[in-house]
């Protein structure tokens, strides 16, 4: 599937609301599912990803009624979790994934899980190793570090893990099982990830413990259910944010997106680039913060995005290796290993793509370098590779080529962001 993205050096106008974080939307439904009583969940992305945790706690037990971004859950406890007659497939979901891992290390049944051509080439031994430390029976390909994976759980205890990665999901994963645990638990990073989990806990009434890089839970902690109010997604708004910074004569303002600080990472750098931001209407008394983010075309400057940052911004590299193409300057990028294991080789997939589109790019070990200006032109071979960020920066890109371009596999945008073409369409024709 192809969607053709025509204009040339498009500017966009407009007032948009991006869809429910995605990171928040997953943990929301699981823990809602594990809580005792009924949690409402409002704002939920209605992505594929999201879609298939609903589909996956259904199969084990939970009643999930779910309208349009409504959604309400008769949770039962982890007690209530009942043995599926069926594999569980998580799709192209890696946050699913990993953090059911955590959740059935300890249930007394056998579960498989699946994921697709994506999700089979993903590492899971950055969970399933320090699950099976725990004493949790995991198997699959490579003794566990690939899917499909087999889990038996029961008698799990509490570990001190010291992850070799900052990963939400590696430290979620650990924290869920530690909450069925003997004893306590604690995962220490060695940079602070993303801590969506741990707010969503204490949201929940479980006590979380932080020491510098170090969380920590005791077990046997029930979840009270409870109400997420779920703000905008940081992560789909960057594209957007860019696209205002480089588009000739843009000004778009974002409604209600995400300001948790392991996440705005993506906010300090287009900031130190220069781009012209104002953040307006900011709200600190949720679960999760907020704000209304606008911006305006901007002169931007090469910067070298590397070290702590990159945890607070690794979904958003690609975008910001676009923008980099439109900077004054040679941009780095580097310590972003982690995106060889993400949807795609992200490293090569948003070097390739690119300089199909005229772009002076050239990846390195652990990143890329980017020397702009660059002057982009249409392409009528640019593919997604199944990644919906590799597919939303090239619609961008598109944007700003002159001619038609076409983007294969486009469909794999609505994995987290179903309506992207409309928004960007709105915002071409207020223009």
């Amino acid at each position: 599937m192809a969607k053709v993205v025509t204009e040339e050096r498009t500017q966009l106008q407009g007032v948009i609301r991006v869809p429910g974080d995605k990171s928040i939307s997953h943990r929301a439904v699981m823990f809602g599912s594990i809580a005792q009583g009924k949690t409402i969940v409002k704002g939920l992305l209605t992505g594929d990803d999201c879609l298939n945790t609903i589909a996956c706690f259904r199969k084990l037990g939970v009643n999930i009624l779910q309208d349009g971004d409504y959604v309400e859950i008769d949770g039962q406890g982890l007690e209530g979790l009942k043995e599926p007659e069926h594999i569980l497939d998580v799709g192209n979901s890696g946050t699913t994934i990993r953090l059911l891992l955590g959740i059935l290390a300890n249930l007394p049944f056998h579960t498989n899980v699946i994921g697709d051509e994506s999700i089979a080439k993903r590492p899971m031994d950055r969970v399933t190793v320090p699950l099976k430390q725990m004493g949790a029976k995991i198997d699959g390909r490579s003794n566990g570090s690939f899917t499909p994976l087999s889990i038996r759980g029961g008698g799990i205890q509490g570990i001190d893990y010291q992850s070799p990665v900052a990963s939400a999901q590696v430290k979620s994963a650990v924290l869920l099982a530690g909450l069925q645990a003997e004893g306590e638990t604690s995962v220490t990073e060695p940079e602070a990830s993303r801590d969506h989990t741990e707010r969503m806990l204490r949201a929940f009434g479980v006590e979380v413990n932080e020491d510098g890089l170090k969380k920590s839970l005791k077990g046997k902690q029930k979840l009270v259910a409870t109400e997420i109010n779920v703000p905008g997604d940081i992560s789909s708004a960057a594209f957007f944010l860019v696209a205002g910074a480089i588009l000739p004569n843009s000004q778009i303002t974002l409604q209600n997106v995400g300001m948790n600080p392991t996440r705005t990472g993506i906010i300090d750098v287009l900031q130190q680039m220069g781009a012209d931001l104002t953040i307006e209407n900011v709200n600190e008394e949720a679960v999760e913060p907020s704000a209304d983010i606008t911006v305006r075309t901007s002169n931007l400057q090469a910067v070298e995005i590397s070290g702590e940052i990159i945890p607070r911004l690794i979904d958003e590299i690609p975008i910001l290796a676009l923008a980099a193409t439109q900077a004054e300057g040679v941009t780095i990028i580097k310590d972003a290993a982690e995106l060889k294991v993400k949807e795609t080789n992200r490293i090569d997939a948003v070097v390739e793509e690119l300089k199909k589109m005229g772009a002076n790019i050239e990846a390195t070990e652990d990143g890329m370098k980017i020397y702009g200006k660059s002057s982009l032109h249409a392409a009528s071979d640019v593919d997604s590779r199944g990644d919906h960020r590799i597919g939303m920066m090239l619609a961008i890109a598109a944007c700003l080529a002159q001619g038609e371009t076409e983007i294969a596999n486009s469909e794999a945008i609505s994995i987290s962001y179903p309506n992207f073409f409309q928004q960007l369409e709105q915002l071409k024709k207020n223009s």
